[in-house]
């Protein structure tokens, strides 16, 4: 890369339009490649030296079974990816993860409440699927936390949003848990005292976050049931406490998971059903475990919204589906304070991504 600071290209946009190469001037995330040449910056566009990605549940998954099946690693489904298109953007999935890394430059444009500087370390809050990636070298891959520590640069562009890396907290924890941050506060807006509410998937990332502020939330007169096929995740779940019950099924079995979910809650039916897996098929669990006039929340990036919308139609169920926005304002702050206040919620953090 040239000596910084780099020189600065005319036609810099807020929403990185700028950088969308197929096609031309569509916003990067549908973008099909976008340019990772960072010889040169854009007005508004700040370069990061990136150390760590935090690959997104469902893409990360969806990479190790087709590796298990046609072989290859998943740096090497990475990398190859970059190479194509300009940003880790899993075609399967269609999604991406976030990033680790320190501040390089700042180029002029950038919104003047800018809290970071030159040499600050700093996550995304944007999807790795529209964030232009460059990488020379992945050095390590830890299954467990689905994260990558790789030698590379990205950009981030003035409209996307990152966090400081707090100084209080271990980075790969903080890292961890600003991945999902976005899930803890929209639990936050829908829970109402005494609810029921089901969480599948509920000893993952998201899941322990939802479950934790829906007892907040809702609580000690809420019933909160989460589903969780992975025995030591659903071990895990019952010492913290949070959830009334855990039901362990695969949530990919409609039917059954829905018996097993109305066993717990005494035949009722969710107010509020947070769809946190990791796995495709997962729609129509959380839509027969929801009641009338109730909400569906999808927070995970394997939903297909063809089979949730004709699924809930296909069974008569007048419920509220929604889609998962991985940004709410302050959710960062939000998320960081749940570790820092709840201790049990920081140990289990610290097991599995420390």
């Amino acid at each position: 890369m040239r000596t910084l600071p780099l020189p600065i290209a005319p036609g810099g946009d807020p929403f990185g339009t700028h950088r969308s190469v197929t096609p031309k001037g569509a916003l990067p995330q549908p973008a099909d490649r976008v340019d990772n040449d960072f010889s040169r910056l854009f007005a508004g566009e700040m370069l990061v030296e990136v150390e760590t990605l935090n690959v997104d549940a469902a893409s990360f998954r969806q990479m190790e079974e087709a590796c298990a099946k046609d072989g290859g690693t998943v740096a090497e489904r990475v990398l190859g990816t970059v190479r194509e298109r300009g940003k880790q953007h899993n075609r399967v999935t269609g999604s991406g993860g976030m990033l680790l890394g320190r501040v390089l430059e700042l180029a002029p444009g950038r919104p003047q409440a800018e809290a970071a500087s030159v040499g600050d370390r700093v996550a995304s809050l944007v999807s790795l699927s529209l964030t232009p990636l460059f990488i020379e070298q992945v050095k390590a891959v830890r299954p467990a936390s689905a994260q990558l520590d790789i030698v590379g640069k990205a950009v981030l562009f003035a409209s996307s949003p990152y966090a400081r890396m707090p100084a209080d907290l271990p980075e790969r924890v903080a890292l961890a848990a600003l991945d999902v941050a976005g899930a803890a506060p929209q639990v936050a807006r829908l829970v109402r005292p005494g609810a029921v509410v089901v969480i599948l998937g509920g000893g993952g990332k998201s899941g322990v976050l939802c479950a934790c502020e829906a007892r907040k939330a809702g609580g000690a007169g809420a019933t909160i049931v989460a589903v969780e096929s992975h025995a030591p995740f659903a071990e895990e779940l019952e010492t913290l406490g949070y959830c009334s019950a855990v039901v362990r099924a695969d949530a990919r079995d409609p039917v059954a998971t829905r018996k097993a979910v109305l066993d717990k809650t005494g035949g009722r039916e969710a107010d509020l059903v947070l769809s946190c897996v990791n796995v495709p098929d997962a729609e129509m669990s959380a839509i027969l475990c929801a009641k009338d006039r109730g909400v569906v929340y999808f927070f995970a990036m394997s939903t297909s919204f063809t089979k949730a919308a004709l699924g809930a139609e296909g069974v008569g169920k007048d419920v509220d589906l929604m889609i998962g926005n991985g940004y709410a304002r302050g959710h960062a702050e939000h998320t960081l304070a749940m570790l820092r206040t709840d201790a049990a919620l920081l140990r289990c953090f610290e097991r599995r991504y420390g």
